[in-house]
């Protein structure tokens, strides 16, 4: 008896296999559509294998759509702010952290002396907070109109930061005068010649220490020093075309506080008047 039940079970089995062989045919895998999903042969095969009939079993391919479909698309790569740059840049050379002293007639009266200490001996500490509001600074580039200020490498006279961009000059004082430093952001910044390390200082790439980046809610905003980027343009034909605008908006100005007070003597002198002295 116990034979007997044996061999028909055997036999059941077999043509269960039979059966199961027939009705999958080929199991060489190919691509099936399935909706939204494509699915393989194979998987419907070991599907059909585990019992589960003709129906796919939709769970792990219906999640990793779904979690394709809530991810967002890449974008484009774009260039990244700040650009940083290699700390061999601030590496000891012939004068400090560069190659030369700070030029010898820097712009808007800034002391020579403490532009040399900070731009090239030094890493960490900055010009005092607010002591761009005691040079000429604001008083030579509140009158520039719409158009931008740029502020050049005291060493070296290659061109940093150029602002406003982007806003007003008021709102660039503003800011400016808020943090106690001239504030620049991403926009402002001459990528050619400025780079940051990874600790946040900002330098230029002739090894000038500039001041640091201190983000805020608006992105990042480098701090730097006035002095730091107080040089004149390389090119005396340059520095001439600029001492004519300075001399063309102080007298400007002169004459625009003569108006509203003509009692009070007015203070503006343009650079080279200045220098003549």
């Amino acid at each position: 008896h116990k034979q007997t039940n044996k061999q028909t079970t055997k036999d059941t089995n077999k043509q269960n296999a039979q059966r199961f062989k027939a009705k999958m045919g080929n199991t060489q895998t190919t691509e099936i559509p399935h909706g939204n999903i494509i699915i393989h042969n194979s998987e419907r095969n070991s599907n059909n294998a585990a019992g589960v009939g003709d129906v796919v079993s939709e769970q792990p391919a219906v999640a990793a759509a779904a979690a394709a479909a809530t991810t967002k698309p890449k974008k484009a790569a774009t260039k990244k702010y700040p650009i940083l740059g290699n700390p061999s840049i601030m590496a000891k050379k012939k004068h400090g952290t560069s190659h030369t002293p700070v030029q010898k007639n820097l712009r808007w009266k800034c002391d020579q002396k403490v532009a040399d200490r900070i731009c090239n001996f030094n890493r960490h500490f900055a010009e005092p907070s607010g002591s761009f509001l005691r040079t000429n600074f604001v008083k030579e580039t509140r009158g520039s109109g719409k158009a931008p200020v740029t502020f050049y490498d005291s060493n070296t006279g290659k061109p940093l930061f150029i602002a406003p961009v982007g806003r007003t000059y008021d709102e660039f004082l503003l800011e400016s005068k808020h943090h106690g430093w001239p504030s620049f952001r991403d926009n402002e910044v001459v990528w050619d010649n400025v780079r940051c390390l990874r600790n946040g200082e900002a330098v230029s790439l002739d090894g000038t220490h500039l001041g640091h980046n201190l983000p805020d809610k608006k992105g990042n905003r480098y701090c730097i020093n006035l002095v730091s980027v107080a040089g004149r343009p390389v090119g005396g034909l340059v520095d001439e075309q600029q001492e004519k605008k300075d001399t063309k908006k102080a007298a400007t100005t002169t004459k625009a506080a003569e108006k509203k007070d003509p009692k009070k003597p007015a203070l503006a002198k343009s650079k080279s008047q200045k220098a003549k002295k």
